[in-house]
């Protein structure tokens, strides 16, 4: 085959540190945007971001030449960096270490954008750990628990 092809589809979750509760629905207009941004300059065309105060949820599609980890790392060091120029009010802001990424077929990306886009009103019935964790369940993550909270 003379050409290279993909369509690996990607639900990304990571948190702030400590789960402080940084990104309000004023941020979140500015920051939402913000992140498609840069995964479109990465050449990972976004589907949707969300999230609520403490975390955030990301549908992108993975370009052939990205890694994960590079994905990432610029998502999270770019963002950090320009919500900490927001104002001294957010100077200390931080995301956790880790993130969630779990891979997402074709016809589950419409059920995801929904879920997405209704994060603030799930998490008024449930805590951003608790969510994690029955997503590391529906995904088959295996991991220790002492070791998923920064």
């Amino acid at each position: 085959m003379s050409q290279s092809l993909s369509n690996v589809l990607l639900h990304i979750v990571f948190s702030t540190k400590n789960r402080q509760q940084w990104i309000d629905t004023k941020l979140e207009q500015e920051l939402f945007p913000y992140i498609a941004k840069i995964c479109n300059e990465l050449d990972c065309p976004i589907h949707k971001v969300g999230g609520t105060d403490d975390h955030i949820h990301i549908a992108c599609s993975l370009a052939r030449t990205v890694e994960i980890s590079k994905l990432l790392a610029t998502i999270k060091a770019n963002s950090s960096r320009w919500i900490k120029s927001k104002g001294s009010h957010v100077e200390n802001f931080s995301w956790q270490n880790g993130y969630g990424v779990f891979s997402v077929g074709q016809s589950q990306l419409d059920s995801l954008k929904k879920y997405i886009a209704g994060q603030r009103e799930h998490h008024r019935r449930e805590t951003f750990q608790d969510e994690f964790r029955k997503l590391l369940f529906k995904y088959q993550v295996d991991y220790d628990e002492r070791y998923v909270w920064d």
